[in-house]
């Protein structure tokens, strides 16, 4: 037989009502929007790909890779980190930057390779996933000393995705010719970035540079500004400059591991 319902339910109804539509802060959305365009921007790079305008979709890769530094550091900024913001962050940067660089290489140049290019782009995006997913695991990590924040265990999805696209740099440039002649250089090329990427390499990071000093903030502001309008102006020159300059970079980052694993009494782990 239907009752009429009581106060206590009606205010159980009500709250479960204010749970339902609760407030949620601007502070929590804005690193997710630009999640989101940074999603937008790497799924985009697969339209131009297929179009045949490889310069727009290599941009539309590079754009992805700068909203996803903004994103986070956005949400440290304004204390909007969120476990759903850093699920959707992995999810966008497998999409983005596993996902389009492995399709933009395959229909530029390792589709004349067949099955065997395909496999190719697979181990790129499957290095990529697994990157991801071990970097969300370290961050639970309460072993984890204090210094070792410094580095990233492998390379990031984001500097993997630029290093895989450096063949589309020298393309540009004319320094190589169309990509399918030179797919037998480029298919062990990206194998190796992919391997560089899930490898226990330790890279530098720039993710704990929160601070300067204060003498320092003017130079800095002027070196931010140059990168830019060289980045601008020059964009193929300044990224292959910048992607082997990465790559040089590797066996310092593996030299201060070693001396700073030492001086802390750890055992490195990281390969040589």
């Amino acid at each position: 037989m239907e009752h009429e319902p009581d106060s206590m339910d009606r205010a159980v109804a009500a709250d479960a009502g204010q749970r339902r539509f609760r407030m949620v802060p601007v502070r929590y959305l804005l690193p997710n929007m630009i999640t989101l365009l940074a999603l937008c921007s790497g799924v985009t790079a697969i339209r131009f790909a297929f179009e045949g305008r490889y310069e727009l979709a290599v941009g539309s890769v590079i754009l992805a890779v700068i909203l996803d530094a903004v994103d986070g550091r956005l949400a440290r900024l304004l204390k909007g980190t969120s476990r759903f913001g850093a699920e959707l962050d992995s999810l966008a940067d497998f999409v983005n930057f596993g996902v389009a660089p492995a399709i933009l290489l395959y229909v530029w140049s390792l589709n004349s390779l067949h099955t065997l290019g395909w496999v190719i782009c697979l181990v790129l995006a499957i290095c990529c996933a697994l990157r991801l997913a071990r970097f969300n695991v370290a961050l639970d990590d309460p072993s984890k000393p204090a210094w070792a924040n410094r580095f990233f265990t492998g390379a990031p999805a984001p500097a993997g995705a630029g290093l895989a696209l450096l063949p589309f740099f020298l393309g540009f440039l004319g320094i190589i010719d169309e990509g399918h002649g030179w797919a037998l250089l480029i298919g062990p090329y990206v194998v190796g970035v992919a391997l560089l990427m899930v490898s226990r390499v330790p890279t530098f990071s720039g993710k704990h540079m929160g601070r300067i000093r204060g003498d320092m903030v003017l130079p800095v502001l002027g070196l931010a500004v140059l990168a830019v309008v060289i980045l601008l102006s020059y964009p193929w020159e300044f990224l292959s400059v910048l992607s082997i300059a990465y790559l040089a970079l590797i066996p310092v980052s593996v030299r201060s591991y070693r001396r700073l694993a030492v001086a802390g009494g750890s055992k490195p782990t990281a390969a040589p």
